[in-house]
């Protein structure tokens, strides 16, 4: 079986942080192919700037947004395309955000379950989530955008439950912040998962390129 893939999200409790370009030239060598940021607070042409360059250095791309309703849904999607983004995750699912995706050649991997506030909480039941996302699936969506780690229930349960039931990518998303919880990641095996505020914490090691590779060495090994 495939190892998750690690996504770096250059991301602080859910905002992009204001350095993300500066931070990305000094890890772009890492062992990281996947790299994001979310829709907040930098302005587009300098998120356009920044996934441009993640492109050039052969860089699957994302843009998380975390936003609850149709509109700023679709305005992050739109964001996602004026940006060239690979994969469009977040917003809760619409049928516009998922025909706007499937119109311009974008992955989308909605949110499921209830969700509320920045950064995310997610609530609801595990079997409700999964009637969601195959619900989704049926409409053609891509993958999954699992807040497994802000889940108020048991979140292994979640995770395990969810992962194992759903036949596409998930990516588990928020609060991976411990080697315990990698662990837990590697028994997952989801498809990926994103780590972001843990490394501007250092909870891996110092520096953020010796951490991505720390995390990228640990689930290969």
């Amino acid at each position: 079986m495939n190892s998750p893939k690690l996504i770096v999200m250059l991301t602080h409790n859910d905002h992009t942080i204001e350095n993300a370009r500066e931070i990305f030239e000094s890890c772009k060598n890492t062992k990281a192919e996947f790299w994001g940021f979310k829709e907040k607070p930098l302005p587009i042409s300098e998120m356009k700037s920044l996934f441009s360059e993640m492109k050039s250095y052969g860089k699957t791309t994302f843009l998380e947004v975390v936003e609850y309703d149709e509109e700023n849904g679709l305005q992050g999607a739109r964001i996602a395309k004026e940006c060239g983004c690979d994969v469009l995750m977040g917003t809760v699912y619409f049928d516009s955000i998922n025909e706007f995706c499937k119109e311009n050649n974008i992955k989308y991997m909605p949110f499921v379950g209830e969700i509320k506030e920045r950064p995310s909480i997610l609530e609801g039941t595990i079997e409700n989530m999964i009637s969601q996302a195959k619900e989704y699936l049926k409409k053609g969506v891509y993958g999954f955008d699992l807040l497994g780690y802000r889940y108020t229930g048991d979140p292994l349960e979640l995770n395990n439950a969810f992962t194992q039931a759903i036949q596409a990518p998930v990516c588990l998303a928020g609060s991976i912040d411990c080697y315990e919880r990698l662990n837990e990641v590697i028994d997952t095996n989801p498809w990926a998962f994103t780590i972001g505020s843990a490394f501007f914490e250092k909870k891996f090691g110092t520096e953020i390129h010796e951490q991505i590779n720390n995390v990228c060495n640990y689930i290969e090994k």
